[in-house]
C-alpha cells in the first residue's frame, strides 16, 4: 500500500521536531561552566536602602497624592472610583451581564486599593520626618 503525500509530510514533521526537541537540551548547556551554578545569585543587600528612599521621597509622595486623588475624584475624572460605579451602572441598566462582570471586579480592586495608598501617605509622612532628621548628604 503506497504511502500519500499527506502521511509522508506528517511523518517528516514529526521526525524533525524530535530531532530538534532531542537537539534543545544540549543546546541549552552551552555555558563555559555547563550548570545551574554558572550563575551566581547576587549577593544580598548590605543596608536598608535608607538613602535611596530618602533620594527618591519627593517623587514617591507625588505619586502616591496623585493616586489618591485621582481615586477620589468625581464621575469626570479618569480613574476615580466613582467614574468605575457610574460605568458599573451604566453596564448593569443596559444588561451587558459580561461588561457589568469584569468592570463590577475592576471596581471592588479599585476600592480596596484606596485605603492601602492613604495608609502609604501616611507611611510616607513618618519617612520624611525620619530622612529630614537624617544627615544624608
Amino acid at each position: 500500500m503506497p504511502a500519500n503525500r499527506t502521511t509522508v509530510a506528517a511523518i517528516g514533521a514529526l521526525a524533525l521536531a524530535g530531532a530538534l526537541l532531542a537537539v534543545a537540551p544540549a543546546q541549552a548547556d552551552s555555558s563555559p561552566a555547563g550548570s545551574a551554578k554558572a550563575k551566581a545569585p547576587k549577593s544580598a543587600p548590605k543596608g536598608d536602602g535608607s538613602k535611596e528612599i530618602c533620594k527618591r521621597l519627593p517623587k514617591t509622595k507625588a505619586r502616591v497624592d496623585a493616586a489618591v486623588t485621582r481615586l477620589g475624584g468625581d464621575a469626570t475624572v479618569n480613574g476615580s472610583v466613582a467614574r468605575l460605579e457610574q460605568r458599573v451602572a451604566n453596564a448593569k441598566s443596559a444588561g451587558h451581564t459580561e461588561i457589568y462582570t469584569y468592570l463590577n471586579d475592576r471596581l471592588t480592586a479599585r476600592k480596596a486599593l484606596l485605603p492601602t495608598l492613604q495608609k502609604r501617605q501616611g507611611d510616607l509622612k513618618g519617612v520624611s520626618t525620619w530622612c529630614a532628621a537624617q544627615d544624608t548628604k
